[in-house]
């Protein structure tokens, strides 16, 4: 017999959500046309002659074992979702590769493709379903006409269908031919043929062998490049930025990786509520492919407030306002507020307070590289010294890669310090450079993989004629284990130095601190430093900071975390590791569509005079 695979797509209804910081919360996910007029509830049980994946499969594909707890709409509901009930479980049984199956779907005792759609049911009325899977079957011959040679282009390779599972003696999953299908396409996009395309397909199976055989025929079309991009949707934005933007170029080889660069670029602009590239039906007869750019923009303003607490370093408050596409091409000026250390009893001279504001010019030079401008000013009291200052740079982002971020530029401080030298002020310019290394599967909840940042700091201090230059290094890992990996091992090092003049004629800020929620947890923010001998800590020149925590799942929601962190700082010699402040406690995770919210209990195991007996800390995502 002839078997027709057919792929189905879903449609995501509009939903309405609270949003902050760009995280959507309450949503509703209710639907007006989904509400039931005459409901039909119903018990129903799903018999199937296999276990394992087969039988999971099956259970999966039902949607009336999927609602059973919610009534059909009416007996002819009811009906419509046993019918296509007979088509999701027989599709669920070829992708296992079984294509002898029976599927029986009886609605009050008989079979439901006999019922008429306006049939008095009883309420609450028994469905049963019945699925005997029938035997496996496996490939006999497969055959792949036109394939796509091999390239020896690292960049341009595909993975043959073979290791996919299409090959014989494998199990025939439909699933597999699907696959092999979109390898076969891919192989030719990725050499060029941006029309490539699938003519026939033909599946035979043979159920006295219960052998399959398969012939896929591949029109790989001629090579293509890129053509013209013509972009309609704008309202404020410049038409021929958004192009540019693309980096896409007219005359280059049809690449499929550039369009996908070309996607993440608009997406980085944050101006974009949708941006989608459709190619022209055809090529012209320069085999040129144009492209339509159809976009939709977002509000030109939004804002968000935020807190967190710890029972250290008391309750924070934040707010930002952010204005979009100021000008017409992605210009960003975000504006940012911050009341901190906020505790009872109340004492405002005992808060820190932060404003700043940041401008983004993004496709400066290249489509990759933005302009980045930033001035702030804050007064904060730290339990080592108190600072008022005011800050600027400007410097430029350059996106490598997906994975490598690059930055550099200039800056310059004004600062007041009071601390155990006294009241000091001191006036930096200098550098900036760093690069970012993110190789997580999640930049929130990561499970795999590793990241990584170096910093570079050189200043020249003007108050007192001293250069200097400061200097981190950090690095987190993760491994997961067992199935969707809910036991989690992660890791994280940080160090630092810092070369230059006496401490006394350094700013404090740029001088190391540990502690604190980011640091080591059970001490305070920016807590462990250099002890003088009298007792009075200040900063150093060397840091060396270190955590492991081990994360694992107790439900799909809930998880617990047991972690250890360790901290040093040091005036004049890098530290030992036997000097490390350690810090150790708990935690709950609740996991949502955010990120985990995170709930920690930490205590000092070698604290010293002044550190608290513990620590609480609450936020979103993971501490590292």
């Amino acid at each position: 017999m002839c078997v027709a695979l057919a792929g189905f797509g879903v449609t995501a209804a509009p939903v309405a959500a609270f949003e902050i910081f760009g995280m959507k919360f309450f949503e509703d996910e209710s639907d007006a046309d989904a509400v039931i007029a005459d409901p039909q509830p119903y018990s129903v049980i799903i018999t199937v002659n296999a276990t394992g994946d087969v039988e999971s499969a099956v259970r999966n594909a039902s949607a009336l074992v999927a609602d059973q707890n919610e009534p059909a709409s009416g007996a002819a509901g009811l009906l419509a979702k046993a019918r296509g009930d007979y088509r999701r479980i027989v599709a669920a049984l070829y992708n296992e590769g079984h294509y002898g199956g029976t599927v029986s779907i009886r609605v009050g005792g008989v079979e439901a493709a006999n019922l008429a759609p306006d049939v008095d049911l009883p309420d609450p009325v028994d469905v049963a379903v019945v699925v005997d899977p029938g035997p496996l079957f496996r490939f006999s011959s497969v055959n792949l006409i036109n394939q796509a040679v091999p390239t020896s282009d690292p960049f341009d390779h595909v993975e043959p269908p073979l290791s996919a599972g299409f090959g014989t003696g494998e199990i025939a999953k439909s699933s597999v031919i699907l696959r092999a299908e979109q390898l076969a396409l891919e192989a030719w996009r990725q050499q060029g043929h941006a029309k490539a395309a699938i003519v026939s397909r033909d599946v035979v199976a043979d159920h006295a062998s219960q052998l399959v055989d398969v012939t896929i025929t591949v029109n790989p079309g001629p090579k293509a490049a890129f053509g013209a991009v013509t972009v309609t949707g704008t309202e404020r934005m410049d038409p021929e930025f958004v192009r540019r933007q693309t980096g896409l170029t007219e005359g280059e080889e049809y690449d499929p990786d550039e369009l996908a660069l070309a996607q993440r670029r608009l997406d980085r602009l944050e101006v974009f509520r949708a941006a989608r590239l459709e190619a022209a039906e055809a090529m012209g007869s320069d085999g040129l492919l144009p492209y339509n750019l159809i976009v939709q923009e977002l509000p030109g303003r939004r804002f968000g407030v935020g807190a967190n607490y710890s029972t250290v370093d008391g309750l924070g408050l934040e707010a930002f306002h952010l204005w979009r596409n100021l000008f017409g091409q992605a210009e960003r000026l975000r504006l940012d507020a911050r009341v901190a250390s906020i505790a009872w009893p109340i004492d405002t001279a005992q808060f820190d307070y932060f404003f700043g504001g940041t401008f983004t010019k993004p496709g400066m030079f290249t489509p990759d590289t933005d302009l980045v401008a930033a001035v702030s000013a804050e007064r904060t009291i730290y339990p080592t010294y108190s600072e008022t200052s005011a800050a600027g740079r400007v410097g430029l982002t350059h996106m490598l890669s997906d994975q490598i971020t690059l930055e550099g530029g200039t800056q310059f401080e004004i600062n007041r310090f009071d601390d155990v030298f006294g009241t000091r002020d001191f006036k930096t310019v200098g550098l900036y450079g760093g690069a970012v290394l993110d190789f997580r599967n999640d930049s929130v909840d990561a499970t795999s993989g590793w990241y990584g940042a170096v910093n570079l700091e050189p200043f020249y201090e003007l108050n007192y004629g001293n250069a200097a230059a400061r200097m981190t290094v950090e690095g987190r890992t993760y491994f997961g284990f067992g199935e969707d990996d809910p036991f989690v091992l992660a890791g994280r090092l940080k160090v630092g130095a810092l070369v230059g003049p006496s401490l006394a004629e350094i700013p404090p800020d740029k001088l190391f601190f540990a502690g604190g929620g980011g640091s080591v947890r059970g001490y305070g923010f920016k807590s462990i430093g250099v002890d003088n001998g009298a007792g009075v800590i200040t900063g150093g020149r060397y840091l060396l900071e270190a955590s492991i925590e081990a994360r694992a799942k107790v439900t799909e929601d809930i998880g617990v975390v047991g972690f250890v962190d360790g901290g040093y700082v040091a005036a004049d010699v890098f530290p030992a590791l036997t000097d490390l402040r350690i810090g150790a406690g708990v935690g709950v995770r609740y996991y949502t569509g955010l990120g985990p919210l995170r709930l920690d209990v930490a205590v000092p195991l070698n604290k010293r005079a002044g550190d608290p007996d513990y620590a609480l800390y609450v936020g979103i995502g993971q501490a590292f």
